[in-house]
């Protein structure tokens, strides 16, 4: 059964530090589909990052990249599967050298965090209780 996949490409400034990062969170690298330029994260099944050295990145635009420090290009918003969860891949990220980016949201039947990697970018962890979900 064929399943749709999402590949989020980012730019980074330092693909090693990138690279690292990523992986102090649990998540792997693909090697077959990484190289001195680009590096594949498996967040999950159906979810890669792609992150490009920026010379990489511009082969994919003819945009500028955006310094993701100081502008935001794109919100990334995982799920997760606990409260508990949530704070573990926050906790996770701070200690891998990324940052807390706003603050808690704690609405009862909705948790969330968000982290701002190595290069800035910002990652949203939710966990929806799934009976509020079923409505």
């Amino acid at each position: 059964m064929y399943q749709q996949m999402i590949f989020v490409n980012l730019c980074t400034r330092d693909l090693d530090a990138s690279k690292k990062f990523f992986t102090q969170l649990g998540f792997a690298i693909n090697e077959q589909f990484s190289d001195d330029t680009t590096a594949s994260v498996v967040i999950s099944d159906t979810i890669v990052v792609m992150v490009h050295t920026e010379d990489k990145y511009l082969q994919f635009t003819k945009k500028r990249v955006a310094d993701s420090t100081t502008t935001s290009e794109v919100l990334l918003a995982l799920s997760a599967e606990s409260r508990e969860k949530v704070d573990e891949l926050v906790e996770k990220a701070v200690a891998a050298g990324g940052s807390v980016s706003g603050e808690t949201q704690d609405h009862g039947f909705m948790y969330g965090r968000a982290f701002d990697d190595v290069d800035g970018h910002t990652f949203e962890v939710v966990w929806m209780d799934p009976a509020a979900v079923q409505g």
